[in-house]
């Protein structure tokens, strides 16, 4: 039996990083945050996940959810977009914003790594 190598590919490509722009985005619990209620059973969760799903759907957003055990605490966001000034802008459309959830920040973020 042959033995194993892995592929020289994988090896011989330097790591790069990636062309579109991403920022990482922290999101808090906002002052409208109803604390005797779950995520889900926010006021107008119909609307902000609808409003998030189009994000995805429009490839704005890569990875996004709670942090944390169960319901979670913040959230973060993977987003891609030109500028932080378009992560706002975007964001601030949610029907969630600075009501339910508040950014914490946004920071560029330079993805080195992937699958």
């Amino acid at each position: 039996m042959g033995s194993l190598r892995p592929c020289q590919a994988w090896f011989s490509q330097p790591a790069r990083p990636s062309d579109v722009p991403h920022f990482l985005v922290e999101q808090a619990k906002g002052p409208e945050w109803d604390h005797s209620r779950r995520r889900r059973e926010q006021p107008r969760w119909e609307e902000h996940a609808q409003f998030m799903d189009r994000l995805v759907e429009h490839g704005l957003i890569v990875l996004g959810g709670p942090i944390g055990d169960g319901d979670g605490d913040n959230t973060l966001l993977i987003f891609e977009a030109d500028s932080e000034e378009k992560v706002r802008t975007r964001l601030g459309e949610d029907p969630w914003a600075d009501t339910v959830l508040s950014i914490v920040s946004i920071r560029p973020w330079q993805i080195w790594l992937r699958r």
